[in-house]
């Protein structure tokens, strides 16, 4: 039985790979698994489904090689710097976490991400990231008058800025999104010393 679900699994992130999210669907994928229709449908309730489980999945490995690389003795400024550009290169160079970036893809499963607790899947970074903030926070290197909880959740939102390239304008989005990190984190960074 988990073979079958193995199957269709490793079948749709090759088909969603290659394809896309949007001209993929459930026939291509039960086709190239060698299951049955009812079958998919025993182990996903949707296409969408499969595809957050393959999306969640390959955004926690992201992350873990993230984690893996960023060095916890940077500045600060350095290391969200760094970070936002790792999250930008690999969600740009994995065709499933690039159709993030995809409007109409974006829009279908944003709520679905969203209530699926996305952000759980990666909990390992929010928990690494607060005990750094927290450390930054000790060394008089970030603000100690907010919550390391509040400067978490002003870092996500930075990460999050790259949804709105778009409406920000492709040609000013790489420097806004640098300067707009430079100056959170450098108001972050001051502690009135």
């Amino acid at each position: 039985m988990e073979d079958k679900k193995a199957d269709i699994y490793n079948c749709g992130k090759e088909l969603f790979s290659s394809k896309g999210f949007k001209d993929t669907n459930v026939a291509d994928i039960t086709k190239k698994a060698g299951v049955s229709v009812g079958t998919f449908y025993n182990y996903y309730p949707s296409k969408e489904k499969l595809f957050m489980e393959i999306f969640m999945n390959e955004n926690v490995k992201l992350k873990k090689r993230m984690m893996s690389s960023v060095n916890p003795e940077d500045t600060p400024l350095d290391f969200i710097k760094g970070f936002l550009s790792m999250n930008i290169a690999g969600m740009k160079s994995n065709p499933i976490l690039k159709e993030w970036y995809n409007r109409d893809v974006f829009n279908k499963i944003e709520n679905l991400y969203r209530q699926e607790n996305g952000n759980d899947s990666v909990n390992f970074i929010y928990g690494n990231s607060l005990e750094m903030v927290t450390k930054w926070q000790g060394e008089g290197k970030m603000r100690s008058d907010l919550s390391s909880e509040l400067i978490m959740a002003i870092f996500a939102a930075l990460i999050n800025i790259d949804t709105h390239k778009e409406e920000i304008g492709l040609q000013y989005f790489p420097e806004v999104l640098d300067s707009i990190t430079e100056f959170v984190i450098k108001g972050l960074m001051d502690t009135g010393k």
